[in-house]
């Protein structure tokens, strides 16, 4: 099953949430050139999970990002090591 929320974002509107509710400005994103093939869009149909199990998001978009941030700056011990590997 594909799960999603029924929404679509822009990559770069998600980078300047993410950099806001971390209290960080824009200046670290770093804008570079578009690979080859690139997927023009992002966007799961959900249709049939809810269709066959009537499954529903328990969050929006907007309420779940603030959430996740939260539980990464909480749960560095889990992440940090990943990103030394």
């Amino acid at each position: 099953y594909n799960i999603g929320g029924n929404n679509e974002w822009k990559n770069i509107d998600i980078a300047r949430e993410i950099l806001r509710l971390l209290g960080k400005d824009e200046s670290s994103i770093r804008y570079v050139p578009d690979r080859l093939g690139h997927d023009r869009r992002y966007a799961i149909d959900a249709s049939k999970i809810r269709r066959e199990l009537g499954w529903e998001p328990k969050h929006r978009f907007e309420t779940g990002l603030p959430l996740t941030v939260e539980w990464y700056k909480t749960h560095e011990s889990w992440w940090r090591p990943l990103k030394k590997s």
